[in-house]
């Protein structure tokens, strides 16, 4: 699986605007943007070869995948925070990551990357429901691996957060 990832992949996976993504915290404190977008390629690639898809629906899928979150940015950060704050009510929640990142991404990838018009619209659409509903195998795919994987690590960072919580509460007894 890795070395089909790396083949069909490898100009992104050795990018240097796609290892910015290293420096980027995701979803828990040991988790990066980069890592998040390797597992949630391997999945897709899984559920691709599971599917039994074409030589190059599986290599849009891979593309795809490992650009979903090619946003570039720090969303934990204070300089995110002071966009948003910018507005408020509705148009504020519209604004938020979860909303606005898979059109950034797929816009960032295309112009950096070329990519096809089906692999930016599993970008831009991976966020379902919060974003338009995928119309194609490859973002369907590309969708239901990240929240496999978003899921997992966020189980993860979870665990991490009440374990330490529990630590806390019966040190003090």
């Amino acid at each position: 699986m890795e070395s089909e990832i790396q083949r069909l992949g490898g100009d992104i996976l050795k990018h240097p605007r796609y290892l910015q993504l290293l420096q980027f915290q995701h979803h828990g404190a040991e988790n990066s943007v980069y890592d998040h977008s390797i597992a949630v390629a391997q999945a897709a690639y899984a559920i691709a070869r599971r599917m039994r898809l074409s030589g190059d629906e599986t290599a849009s899928v891979i593309r795809a995948a490992l650009l979903h979150d090619f946003f570039g940015y720090d969303w934990h950060g204070e300089r995110f925070r002071r966009y948003l704050r910018r507005y408020s009510g509705l148009r504020r929640v519209m604004r938020m990551h979860a909303f606005v990142h898979g059109h950034i991404a797929a816009d960032r990838a295309k112009h950096t990357f070329g990519l096809t018009e089906r692999e930016c619209e599993a970008i831009a659409r991976h966020m379902f429901p919060l974003a338009a509903m995928p119309r194609t195998r490859i973002a369907w795919i590309v969708t239901l691996a990240d929240k496999a994987v978003a899921s997992r690590e966020m189980a993860a960072a979870l665990g991490g957060y009440i374990s330490l919580a529990c630590r806390k509460l019966f040190a003090y007894n």
